[in-house]
This record gives structure tokens, C-alpha cells and sequence, in this order.
């Protein structure tokens, strides 16, 4: 188990990280989410002993390793460019971190055999052992970089927008293959990302960073379901988020007459998902909203619509498992609608307003 405990860091008079505290289970798969800026390189570079921290701690197991070189961490980690050797071989790549650590290392051709076998088997690239890095794909140079990593057992991998690179499809089969390499070492990751599908879907908690703080730390489904912060909800990029005002039971927002959630007195924002919403008839007595349609892009699961609502663009997604694509032509005329039970309020001071009878509440 890692703890983290106040740690902060600036560079000059920017402050990069601000007390941040933190506790990483072992057998965890942690992931952390924050937009460009937000402190998350500078957060994976303390723990794994790149830079020092101003103030706070870093313990291991009940170990402070604040101050311990990187390579006496026992920790691992994974980089988006690989950082791979280019004149060596995927099997000498692995093994190199066996033969040539500082403490411990293997010198046995046998136990380095196995152990690089095994865990070129476990990432899928047996057969694979003889090919220079030049000759094989992006994603496959990230499970070499992987099995680098894991082959010399790790208390803690490290994984820094290791996807980053890869394009839309590897990605997916990458997300797959991490959940169950972790899942089948059991060794704890923390993996780094700006990508909130990423963080989303393979996290069993998740860390969100922003301006140098950690804003929320929750299961994904509760980050998901429920930002505590309006930062959150925007960082997510799941929400059409509307400023406005209170009043009357109803909340204003711009020519809209929203219906309010119960509790929502105080609201100055208002959230709804792009999943929640769904498009209607302008002279639809359902529609909430008024709008006019812009474009669609397919997503392949589904499609997003982009309208222009009384203050902005208003997005609304529409999964096929659920209904059949609409067509519709520019400048078209239509209506926004979703169930008031589905709305989050926040106040002026952008904290969630509490709702007990919201669908789906944890």
C-alpha cells in the first residue's frame, strides 16, 4: 500500500501540485484523469522519484521513500513512447531490467529464460522474441514496454498515458489487455490519462486532477453518476453544463424555463448528460429546450447530435442498442427534452447540491 500525504510541488511561482493525499490499495487498478495542466505528470514523477517534493510524503508499505532514488523504489513504470532500445531485440528489451538492476540481478540464462518467456506469453508476444523493435507495430512495442516493466516485479506499475499513442481500435483491445494482465498478476496499477473513457472504464477507483489539486477520488460509476464540483462534471466532458438562475421552482437559463430538481433552490449551474437528453419535435409539448440542429458524428456505438441552444452548443447522444439513428438538416428546428430526475444542480460556489430522490443515487 502507497500512501500519499500532503504532497506538493511548484516550479518558480507556478505551483504544479498542492497538497495532495492520496491512499493506493494493493491489487488496485487506480486510474487518474485531469485535462492538460492539471499536475498529473508531475504527480507520477514524485512518486516515482524524478522530482522531489516541496512538502508531504510518500510512504511504501509504511516506508518513507520521498527521498529514495527511483531505482531503489521497487517500483515500475510504463511511458507513452515506450522508451524502448532500438538495437536490441523484444526478448533482450525485457530482460534487460533483469540482468543489469542495481540490486538482485539475475544472472542465471536459465531463470532469465523463463522469466521473459513467461511474461512475453503473458502479454502475447510469444514468437516474438528475436524481432527488433523496429519490426513490430505501436501496440505491440507497448506490451514490450509492459512485460519490461512487470518481468521484474513491481510493487507499484506506473502507467503514463500508456494509450496515448495507439489509434481508436488498438486502443480499445489495449484497454482490454491491461485490465486482465493486471487482473491476472495482481499487481497494482496507477495509470495516468487524459482520456475520460480511459478513466472511466478501466479505473477500480479514480483520481481527478485539476490545477494542481485532487478534486474528487471515488469508484468511476460515483464520479460518473455524481460530480461533487462542477470542475468535475466539466473535466468529464459527459455534460452539457448551463449557467443561470434559480427562481420560482424553475431554473433560467437564457430564454429556458428548466424544471429544477428537488433541493435545487441554490442552483447557479445545471447538468445534464449527453445520454440523458433526447431530441423531439419543436412543437413537442415534452421539449424543455429549444434548439437548432448543427451536425451529427457517428461514434460508432452511437451518434452525437450538436444543436445550437439558447446560450451554446447542446450535445445529445443517441446509442443504437437503443433506438435507430435520426436524420436531420441543418438549421432544422427542434426540441430538447430528459427527465428533471436525471438533472444535477450546483451552487454559486460550484459543489454539488445534494439530491436524494435522483435516479440512480448512490
Amino acid at each position: 500500500m502507497m500512501v500519499l500525504d500532503g504532497l506538493s510541488k511548484s516550479y518558480g511561482e507556478t505551483s504544479a501540485l498542492h497538497d495532495v493525499s492520496l491512499t493506493i490499495n494493493d491489487d488496485e487498478y487506480l486510474t487518474l484523469l485531469g485535462p492538460s495542466g492539471s499536475g498529473k505528470s508531475t504527480l507520477l514523477r514524485l512518486i516515482a522519484g524524478l522530482e522531489q517534493p516541496d512538502s508531504g510524503s510518500i510512504q511504501l508499505n509504511g516506508e518513507d521513500i520521498s527521498r529514495r532514488a527511483p531505482h531503489r523504489r521497487g517500483l515500475g513504470i510504463v511511458q507513452q513512447n515506450y522508451a524502448l532500445f532500438p538495437h536490441m531485440s523484444v526478448f533482450d528489451n525485457v530482460a534487460f531490467g533483469l540482468r543489469w538492476r542495481e540490486e538482485d540481478p539475475v544472472t542465471d540464462d536459465a531463470e532469465i529464460n523463463r522469466r521473459v518467456g513467461d511474461m512475453l506469453d503473458l502479454v502475447g508476444l510469444t514468437g516474438f522474441e528475436t524481432r527488433g523493435v523496429g519490426q513490430i507495430s505501436g501496440g505491440q512495442k507497448q506490451r514490450v514496454s509492459l512485460a519490461r516493466t512487470l518481468v521484474t516485479e513491481p510493487r507499484l506499475c506506473l502507467l503514463d498515458e500508456p494509450l496515448g499513442a495507439l489509434d481508436a481500435n488498438l486502443r480499445e483491445r489495449m484497454t482490454l489487455e491491461l485490465r486482465r494482465i493486471r487482473d491476472t498478476l495482481g499487481v497494482t496499477f496507477m495509470h495516468v490519462t487524459g482520456n475520460e473513457d480511459e478513466a472511466l472504464g478501466m479505473g477500480d477507483r479514480m483520481i481527478v486532477l485539476d490545477a494542481g489539486s485532487a478534486v474528487m477520488i471515488a469508484p468511476p460509476e460515483q464520479i460518473f453518476d455524481r460530480p461533487q464540483t462542477i470542475r468535475v462534471a466539466q473535466v468529464l466532458s459527459a455534460y452539457n453544463l448551463l449557467q443561470g438562475t434559480a427562481r420560482d421552482g424553475r431554473f433560467q437559463f437564457a430564454s429556458a424555463q428548466l424544471p429544477l430538481p428537488a433541493g435545487g433552490e441554490a442552483a447557479k449551474y445545471y447538468a445534464i448528460r449527453y445520454e440523458s437528453t433526447s431530441i423531439v419535435n419543436a412543437d413537442d409539448p415534452a421539449a424543455l429546450m429549444q434548439a437548432t440542429f448543427v451536425t451529427s458524428e457517428f461514434t460508432g456505438g452511437g451518434v452525437t447530435y450538436f444543436l445550437r441552444g439558447p446560450d451554446g452548443v447542446f450535445e445529445v447522444e443517441r446509442h443504437l442498442s437503443r433506438a435507430d439513428p435520426q436524420v436531420y438538416q441543418v438549421g432544422e428546428k427542434l426540441g430538447v427534452t430528459w427527465d428533471v430526475r436525471d438533472a444535477l444542480v450546483f451552487s454559486a460556489d460550484g459543489n454539488l447540491i445534494n439530491q436524494t430522490d435522483m435516479r440512480g443515487a448512490a
